[in-house]
C-alpha cells in the first residue's frame, strides 16, 4: 500500500515573487511528490506550499524548501498583519493515507533535527510535543518574532532542536503532526479593527467561542477590510457552515456584512460535505462517490 503524507510549509514571505520562485525551484524537481496548491498573502506576507506524496521524498523536498527559504529570508526586515516568529514560520506533517500519526511524527522529528543544524531553533507542537504547555501554535508563537529573543531565555522555551541562543536572520521554526485543519478567511466590509476583534472573541476558543477555532481578526491594507482569520482545528467538532453562520450573525450586529470568504490550501472533501448538507439540504442518498474532477 501506497503511503501518503502532506505538508503545508509557512513561509515569512508572501511580495517578492522572485524569492517566493526561487523557493519553488528549490523542491519542485523532487520525485514522488504532488504539489497540492501555493498561497501567497501580500497583506499577510506569508506563502504556504502545500505537496503531498510518499513520506521520504515529502521530508526531502521540505528540507530543501526550508534551506532555501532561511538562506533568502530575513526576519528582521519582515513586517506583515499574519502572526509569525521565523523565515519558515510554521511546517505542520499531516498523514493522507496508510500512514499513522506517529509515522508523521518521527517525520516531523527528523526534519526539525535537519533543521536545528542548519542554525535554526526548532520548536515541535501538536502530536510531536509531549509537555502540554508547548502543544499548541498560538502558545509557542506568542510573542511572535519580536519577542522570541527574550522568551528563548526561559529554560521553559528552550528549542527542541537547534541552537538555544536567538537567531535574528531565520527566527524559529514550529514543526509537528498534526489533524488536517481547515484555514478559512471571512473577509467583512468594515475598516474597523475593534469590530473585528469582537465578532473573534464570539468564535475563537480562547475567549468562550468553539473549542476547536483558533482566530484573529487583521487588517487588509490595500482592501480596507477586516479579515477574521481562521484555523479550524477539528471540522468533524466545529463544521464550517456553523462558524460562518455564527460570525454573519455577529456582523449583523454591527451593521457589517461579509464581502466574500477564503479557503487557504487543500481542503478535506469531508469538511465540504457538511456544508453542502447544511446549505443544500442533501438527502442522506448523496454520496461522495458523485463528485468528479
Amino acid at each position: 500500500m501506497n503511503k501518503i503524507l502532506m505538508a503545508e510549509v509557512n513561509i515569512s514571505e508572501g511580495t517578492n515573487l522572485e524569492l517566493i520562485e526561487k523557493v519553488k525551484k528549490s523542491f519542485i524537481d523532487e520525485k514522488n511528490i504532488e504539489i497540492v496548491d501555493i498561497d501567497s498573502n501580500v497583506d499577510h506576507n506569508r506563502t504556504v506550499f502545500t505537496y503531498k506524496g510518499e513520506p521520504s521524498a515529502v521530508l526531502n523536498a521540505t528540507k530543501k524548501l526550508a534551506k532555501c527559504a532561511v538562506d533568502l529570508i530575513d526576519m528582521r526586515n519582515h513586517k506583515g498583519s499574519h502572526p509569525r516568529m521565523g523565515a519558515v514560520d510554521v511546517v505542520p506533517f499531516i498523514p493522507v493515507k496508510n500512514i499513522t500519526t506517529e509515522e508523521a511524527v518521527e517525520i516531523a522529528k527528523e526534519f526539525g533535527k535537519y533543521l536545528g543544524e542548519q542554525g535554526v531553533p526548532v520548536y515541535f507542537y501538536e502530536d510531536a510535543q509531549e509537555k502540554e504547555y508547548r502543544k499548541t501554535l498560538p502558545s509557542i508563537r506568542k510573542g511572535q518574532y519580536e519577542a522570541l529573543e527574550e522568551k528563548m531565555k526561559d529554560p521553559k522555551w528552550a528549542p527542541d532542536e537547534g541552537p538555544k541562543e536567538f537567531n535574528p536572520k531565520s527566527g524559529g521554526t514550529v514543526t509537528g503532526a498534526r489533524f488536517p485543519l481547515v484555514a478559512f478567511n471571512i473577509n467583512l466590509d468594515t475598516y474597523n479593527l475593534e469590530i473585528g476583534k469582537k465578532i473573534v472573541k464570539a468564535v475563537r476558543s480562547a475567549t468562550g467561542g468553539y473549542s476547536c477555532i483558533r482566530a484573529i481578526a487583521l487588517e487588509l491594507e490595500e482592501k480596507k477590510q477586516i479579515q477574521v482569520s481562521m484555523n479550524m482545528i477539528n471540522y468533524e467538532k466545529t463544521p464550517i457552515h456553523r462558524v460562518f453562520e455564527t460570525i454573519k450573525s455577529e456582523a449583523n450586529r454591527y451593521n457589517v456584512n461579509i464581502v466574500d470568504t477564503e479557503l487557504v490550501g487543500p481542503v478535506p472533501i469531508y469538511a465540504l460535505r457538511d456544508v453542502l448538507d447544511f446549505y443544500l439540504r442533501i438527502a442522506d442518498s448523496f454520496s461522495l462517490d458523485q463528485i468528479y474532477f
